[in-house]
C-alpha cells in the first residue's frame, strides 16, 4: 500500500487537514471525562449548582467544537480518499489500455474488472480510514492512557495487564484473517468472469437452451465466494465479542480495585467515573484499531492486486529510436515468420515468407485453427513474432513507433464490436475529426449507407451496448466503414464479410478496390468466392504456408486449394444456380 502514496500528494492539504481536525476532536474527547469529574467531585458532593451549571455548559461547548473537528475530518478524508480512488482508478485504466494482447491473456478480463472496482473501493475506505480512525484511535488512546495514569497510577496496572493481551488477540485474528481476504478476492474474480463471459454470450446461452447450466455454473461460482467470504467473516466477528469481553473484565477490576480506594478515602469517586471512562476510551479505541487491522489486511490483499497491474509491463512497446515516418507505401514482407501464443509450445506459425505489394489484395485461406488470424495480428503487433520479422516498407514493425504504426493500418476483427453510442460516433471511432461527408462516403463503400439512411435517427441513431440493436451483416458493415474512414495504407480484412449475402460482398469489394487502390489489403475468408479476385492467394495449414499463388495457378497446381474449390463453389453453384 506504501507504493500508493504518491496519489495522496496532489491532495495533501486535505490529507493534512483531516487528521488535524480530528486531533482537535480527541483533544476535545479527552477533556470531557475530567469535567465530569469536576461535576462529581466539585459540584454533586458538595452541593455547589452554579459549578455544576458553569461545567456543564463548558462540556457542551467541548462537545460542539469536537463535532465541528469531526465534521471537518470526515469532509477533508472524503476528498482525498475520493480524488486518490478516481486518480488510481484513472491510471489502472490507462495501462490496461497499454496492454498487448499477450499481457492481455494473462490477465482475465474478469480479474481486471474486479481490480478496477471493488479493490480500489477497498483503497479508498481503507484512506478515509486511515485518516480518520487511525489518527482517532491511537491518539485517543495513547491520551486516555496519560490520563489515566495521572489520575491513579496503581489502577493503570489495570491496563498494563490488559493491552498485551489485546495485542496478542489481534495479531493471532489477522494472522488468520490475512490469507482469507486473499482468498475472497480470487473467488470474487471468478464470479466477475464468470458474469461477463454469460452476459457476453446471453444469446448464445438462450439460443442453445443452456441457461440451467450457466445458472449451475454460477451458483457453484457464487458458492465457493460465500463460503470463503463467510469464513473470512467469522474471523473478522470474533474481534468485536473478545474486546468487549477484555472491556467488560476491565471495568469490573476497575470498580473492584476501585471501589476499595474510593472506601478507604485515597480517591474520589470522580476520578474514579472519569478513570472509567478514560479505560473505556482506551480499549474501545483498541478495538477500533483492531477492526481498522483487519481492513488493512484485507486492503494489502487488493493493493497486492494493483500493484500488479500496475507494474505489469507491456511487451510490445516503442524501441527506443523507433521511426514514427516508415510507413510510406504500405509494402508488407513477411520474413521467416515463427510465432506462439504465450504458455503454449507448439507454434502457431511456422516459417512463414511473403511480400503483399501496395495495391495488391493478398486473400488467406485455411481451415480452422490454421493460423490466419494469428498471421495478420502481427502486422500492426498486436502481438509480436517468436521468430522472424514482419516489415513494412523495409522497416521491422518493432522499430516502428506504435501510433505510427497503428494509425496506418485499418483492421476489421473476426467480432465486429460496436461501441454503445451513435453510429456516427461509431464509424468515426478512428478518426474523430472526419467530417459528415467522409463519413457517408466511408459508408457507402461499406453498403451500410442505405440501411443506416431508413433507421428513424440515420447517422444519429443511438446503438446499444456491442451494437445489440443491428443484425450480424450491418454490424460487420459498420466496422467495415470504420476502418475504410482512416484511409489506411494497410487494410485487414478478417473474416469480416461472413456474415453478408454474396452480392453485398461483390459491392463492398468493388467499392474496395476504388477507394483502397493504393493500399495493401489483406482478405481472411471462409468462402473461396471471396477471394478469387485477389492478386494472391495463400492457403495455410496447420501454420504454414502450403499454397500461393493466384486463383489460376493454384487451380492448377494445388491439390489442397482444388479441393476448397470444388468442394464450396460446387455448393454455392448449386444453391444459386
Amino acid at each position: 500500500m506504501w507504493k500508493l502514496r504518491g496519489y495522496l500528494k496532489p491532495y495533501w492539504k486535505a490529507s493534512l487537514l483531516a487528521p488535524l481536525f480530528m486531533l482537535l476532536e480527541v483533544y476535545m474527547d479527552l477533556l470531557q471525562p475530567k469535567l465530569m469529574a469536576s461535576i462529581i467531585n466539585e459540584g454533586v458532593l458538595r452541593g455547589d449548582l452554579p459549578h455544576i451549571q458553569q461545567t456543564g455548559l463548558a462540556m457542551i461547548g467541548i462537545a460542539l467544537i469536537g463535532l465541528l473537528g469531526g465534521i471537518g475530518c470526515t469532509i477533508y478524508s472524503s476528498i482525498a480518499s475520493q480524488c486518490f480512488g478516481a486518480d488510481l482508478r484513472k491510471d489502472l485504466f490507462q495501462k490496461v489500455q497499454s496492454f498487448s494482447f499477450r499481457n492481455l491473456d494473462r490477465i482475465p478480463a474478469g480479474s481486471l474488472i474486479t481490480r478496477l472496482t471493488n479493490d480500489i473501493v477497498q483503497l479508498q475506505n481503507m484512506v478515509q480510514m486511515t485518516l480518520r480512525i487511525l489518527i482517532r484511535s491511537p491518539f485517543l488512546a495513547l491520551g486516555s492512557l496519560i490520563m489515566a495514569v495521572t489520575i491513579s497510577p496503581r489502577l493503570a496496572l489495570v491496563l498494563a495487564i490488559v493491552l498485551p493481551i489485546l495485542f496478542l488477540v489481534l495479531y493471532v485474528l489477522i494472522r488468520f484473517a490475512f490469507p482469507l481476504f486473499s482468498m475472497v478476492q480470487n473467488k470474487l474474480d471468478q464470479v466477475n468472469t464468470v458474469l461477463q463471459e454469460n452476459l457476453t454470450g446471453i444469446r448464445v446461452v438462450k439460443a442453445f437452451v443452456r441457461s440451467r447450466f450457466e445458472n449451475k455454473r454460477f451458483q457453484a461460482a457464487n458458492q465457493d465466494y460465500m463460503d470463503i467470504a463467510l469464513r473470512a467473516s467469522r474471523v473478522v466477528s470474533i474481534n468485536m465479542p473478545v474486546m468487549m469481553l477484555i472491556l467488560n473484565l476491565s471495568i469490573v477490576a476497575v470498580l473492584w480495585f476501585g471501589g476499595h480506594h474510593v472506601w478507604e478515602g485515597s480517591m474520589p469517586v470522580g476520578d474514579l467515573v472519569a478513570f472509567i471512562n478514560y479505560v473505556t476510551q482506551v480499549l474501545m479505541s483498541f478495538s477500533m484499531v483492531g477492526m481498522i487491522l483487519m481492513n488493512v489486511s484485507r486492503a494489502k490483499v487488493s493493493a497486492d492486486r494493483v500493484n500488479e497491474v500496475l507494474r505489469t509491463e507491456s511487451e510490445i512497446t516503442d524501441r527506443p529510436q523507433a521511426s514514427d515516418a516508415a510507413i510510406r507505401q504500405g509494402r508488407v514482407t513477411f520474413d521467416r515468420v515463427s510465432f506462439a501464443y504465450p504458455n503454449q509450445q507448439e507454434l502457431a506459425l511456422r516459417d512463414i515468407s511473403f511480400t503483399a505489394e501496395p495495391g495488391r489484395t493478398v486473400a488467406i485461406l485455411g481451415a480452422t485453427g490454421s493460423g490466419k488470424s494469428s498471421l495478420v495480428h502481427l502486422i500492426p503487433r498486436l502481438y509480436d513474432t517468436t521468430g522472424g520479422q514482419v516489415l513494412i516498407d523495409g522497416t521491422d514493425v518493432r522499430d516502428i513507433q506504435l501510433q505510427h504504426l497503428r494509425t496506418h493500418v485499418g483492421m476489421v476483427l473476426q467480432e465486429s464490436f460496436l461501441f454503445t453510442g451513435t453510429i456516427r460516433d461509431n464509424i468515426r471511432f478512428g478518426r474523430p475529426d472526419a467530417t459528415d461527408a467522409e463519413v457517408k462516403a466511408a459508408a457507402q463503400a461499406a453498403q451500410a449507407h442505405e440501411f443506416i439512411a431508413r433507421m428513424p435517427g440515420g447517422y444519429d441513431t443511438l446503438l446499444g451496448q456491442r451494437g445489440v440493436n443491428l443484425s450480424g451483416g450491418q454490424k460487420q458493415r459498420i466496422s467495415i466503414a470504420r476502418a475504410l474512414l482512416v484511409r489506411p495504407a494497410i487494410l485487414i480484412l478478417d473474416d469480416s464479410t461472413s456474415a453478408v449475402d454474396l452480392g453485398t460482398e461483390s459491392r463492398i469489394q468493388r467499392a474496395l478496390r476504388e477507394l483502397m487502390r493504393t493500399s495493401t489489403c489483406f482478405l481472411i475468408a471462409q468462402r473461396i468466392s471471396s477471394v478469387l479476385d485477389a492478386d494472391k492467394i495463400l492457403v495455410l495449414d496447420e501454420g504454414r504456408i502450403v499454397a500461393e499463388g493466384t486463383h489460376a495457378e493454384l487451380y492448377r497446381s494445388s491439390a489442397v486449394y482444388q479441393d476448397i474449390y470444388r468442394s464450396q463453389l460446387g455448393k454455392e453453384e448449386l444453391a444459386h444456380g
